[in-house]
């Protein structure tokens, strides 16, 4: 039984590895050598080339990724912060206070956050122009980050509502008896237990901002421009595959290096001693 736990972990990391192995040796083909055939071997099986690199910063039949990289860091990373503290604060509400207006309760106010995800994409892409239109935010950073908010903040309030249900409440009773306040409570004593379903939200706010197309496209024109955009721009009548592939490695290096830094602290195991 143990064996077999292992070949599936075997199986299911060469799943996983694979096609980043398949465009990290692409990245470094030329043309030629990637419509020759499958060859994964460099120098025996086929001549390295920068060309796919290269043209990801100004070369031939490329773009500069560089101010799309940036454009994308600024955007996601702000819609990403804000929803938190916002998401955070709005799920804490709705875990440890009832609200009732009529037949509407606390679940349905957390349902009507996630809902607002189930909607397709297109509903919202009129809506979305004509109000950053009217504020004069279209093609702007600041209007995607608006925009970003708004589909960011129903995970991070989903995810956090979630994780202070399993938060126990005697925290915040313990806290207060010592003479805090529900927000003292919550900021010195609750917030430094939830640091895991924190960084949970925020990777899946990070993924989800940063792999967006949709709104970055229809939103955005010439002033500014995310890297989905500008990596889609690189297609052509012939698909250079070479530069497809370097700009997959760019665009998915960050998220890469943000998990494996995050992932030691994903645990809930923070609780522990917290309740004296």
């Amino acid at each position: 039984m143990k064996a077999l736990k292992y070949v599936l972990v075997v199986l299911w990391g060469a799943f996983v590895v694979t096609p980043l192995l398949w465009a990290l040796t692409t990245s470094f083909k030329s043309a030629n050598a990637v419509t020759g055939g499958p060859t994964y071997i460099p120098y025996l099986q086929y001549e390295p080339s920068l060309a796919g690199w290269r043209s990801l910063f100004g070369g031939a039949g490329g773009i500069d990724i560089a101010k799309p990289y940036l454009d994308s860091l600024v955007v996601t990373l702000s819609a990403t912060a804000i929803s938190l503290v916002l998401g955070t604060l709005a799920a804490y509400g709705l875990s440890r206070f009832t609200y009732k207006a009529g037949f509407v309760k606390n679940a349905d106010l957390v349902f009507f956050f996630i809902s607002q995800r189930i909607m397709p994409p297109i509903v919202l892409s009129i809506p979305f122009f004509l109000l950053l239109q009217f504020l004069n935010l279209l093609d702007t950073k600041v209007g995607l980050i608006l925009v970003y908010i708004a589909l960011l903040l129903p995970i991070a309030v989903w995810i956090m509502v979630d994780f202070f249900d399993g938060v126990p409440r005697a925290i915040d009773e313990m806290a207060m008896l010592d003479g805090c306040s529900p927000f003292e409570a919550f900021r010195r004593v609750v917030l430094p237990n939830s640091l895991p379903g924190i960084l949970v939200a925020g990777m899946f706010c990070l993924i989800f901002g940063w792999n967006d197309f949709f709104f970055a496209f229809t939103l955005t024109f010439t002033d500014t421009q995310l890297l989905p955009v500008a990596v889609v721009a690189l297609n052509s009548s012939v698909t250079p595959w070479w530069s497809l592939s370097a700009s997959a490695l760019v665009s998915v290096a960050p998220l890469i290096l943000i998990a494996f830094f995050v992932e030691r602290l994903l645990s809930r195991g923070t609780l522990a001693g917290a309740i004296r």
